[in-house]
């Protein structure tokens, strides 16, 4: 337990202590910090109570204004981090608890933080990893006989993003401009995208990297993941339908992602490991991993337009669905001698289940634009509306207590013709 409140419902208790990147009003420079509860420890406060072998001697990388030189440290550091701060955390802990002066200056409300890109994202790459999305695509553009490509099964597919669009839970999303080929029998045109859509997904934040030329083992991989966040991958459908041939995704995606302000990081996570997907097709040594590396993460969507008083529920899908594991996906991603560096974003891909209800996309849910998705009270979609606020959630459930990201937000405006 922890001497700060943390209701049982919380996203953040001690369990948990993600990391995150905030400001207030009164002192607008981005420092980090660490949830617990309703609150944030800022870490450039209690710095000089990092007293272990490794971080004595760093204590400055606390006073950072990203996670990027933490993240490059390594799994020790990152230990030895979890544990002072679960040991200052603690009700049993009287240092910081009964040090008013400290506590004053430590503790932030999260509801009066403005919180920041957790990391300087040099790279963003997105995967295609859920074989229910990856099957429920390919079946509406190219039957079911074909929905998987020939490699699927065999390399974890994906593309590189832009990074630099990638912003923080709760930034306004532009409905994009581009071109179109409404008509088979027509010639493409100019104008707002009209199938605006949300990927419910997750990514993962690489910490040690690798130099350029050589590569990360899948045996190593986990050395070099620090920690999860929900990610928003917004796409654009019909730019992307016309666009994607031969070269694969450029305008409808790259116009926003959002990412939750708090990383959570892997040694948090452990304790909800689950069986990695089965597979019926041999992969090649250099992707194989005999541990199980997947996450029971219950994530849901949520969809609230601007006459709704709530929002509501149109996705409870899981992490677990995942059928390229993040290890794998690190260790295709630099098996060429490609170079991750600390900071680096890796997506995983539309997460969808095998339910219609657990579908991680409205190209999904409205099956193509074919049904309409019930928002109740005779608010239906089958893709997004300017002003409709789109929340991703996920946690895990541990036994009385929860370690979740909190919420990925993003408010859709009007495209600027």
């Amino acid at each position: 337990m922890s001497f700060v409140p943390v209701s049982v419902n919380s996203h953040f208790p001690l369990q948990n202590l993600p990391y995150g990147v905030f400001s207030t009003a009164s002192d607008p420079t981005p420092r980090l910090g660490v949830a617990i509860g309703d609150e944030i420890l800022s870490l450039k406060e209690v710095q000089h109570l990092f007293n272990g072998p490794i971080l004595s001697n760093a204590q400055g990388v606390f006073a950072e204004k990203n996670l990027n030189k933490f993240m490059s440290m390594g799994k020790d550091a990152w230990k030895e981090a979890r544990s002072s701060l679960q040991h200052m955390l603690s009700a049993n802990n009287h240092i910081l608890k009964d040090d008013h002066g400290l506590r004053g200056r430590a503790f932030v409300k999260q509801a009066d933080a403005i919180m920041h890109l957790p990391a300087d994202i040099g790279d963003y790459t997105d995967f295609y990893s859920s074989i229910h999305h990856a099957t429920n695509v390919g079946t509406m553009f190219r039957g079911k006989e074909n929905a998987l490509m020939p490699n699927w099964k065999h390399i974890p597919v994906g593309y590189h993003g832009r990074a630099s669009s990638v912003v923080i839970s709760r930034t306004p999303i532009r409905r994009p401009c581009g071109q179109t080929k409404p008509a088979d029998d027509k010639p493409p045109v100019y104008g707002p995208c009209r199938l605006l859509d949300f990927e419910l997904e997750m990514g993962f934040f690489v910490g040690p990297g690798n130099k350029l030329g050589d590569r990360i083992s899948v045996d190593q991989a986990e050395n070099h993941i620090f920690g999860m966040v929900l990610v928003n991958d917004w796409s654009a459908r019909d730019i992307q339908k016309w666009e994607y041939v031969p070269l694969g995704p450029f305008l409808g995606k790259n116009f926003g992602t959002s990412i939750s302000p708090w990383v959570v990081t892997m040694d948090a996570l452990k304790p909800f490991v689950t069986s990695n997907m089965k597979r019926d097709v041999e992969i090649l040594p250099y992707l194989k991993h005999d541990d199980d590396y997947n996450f029971d993460i219950n994530l849901s969507v949520s969809v609230q337009g601007e006459n709704m008083v709530e929002p509501a529920v149109v996705c409870e899908s899981n992490f677990k669905h995942m059928y390229w594991t993040m290890k794998q996906q690190l260790a295709h991603h630099t098996v060429n001698g490609c170079n991750a560096k600390p900071g680096d974003l890796y997506g995983s891909g539309t997460i969808s289940g095998e339910e219609q209800k657990s579908f991680g996309s409205m190209l999904e849910l409205c099956w193509k634009g074919t049904r309409e998705v019930n928002l109740g009270n005779g608010n239906v979609r089958k893709f997004l509306k300017d002003g409709d606020n789109v929340i991703l959630s996920g946690y895990c459930q541990g036994n009385s207590f929860r370690v979740g990201f909190g919420t990925c937000e993003g408010k859709v405006l009007p495209a600027n013709i």
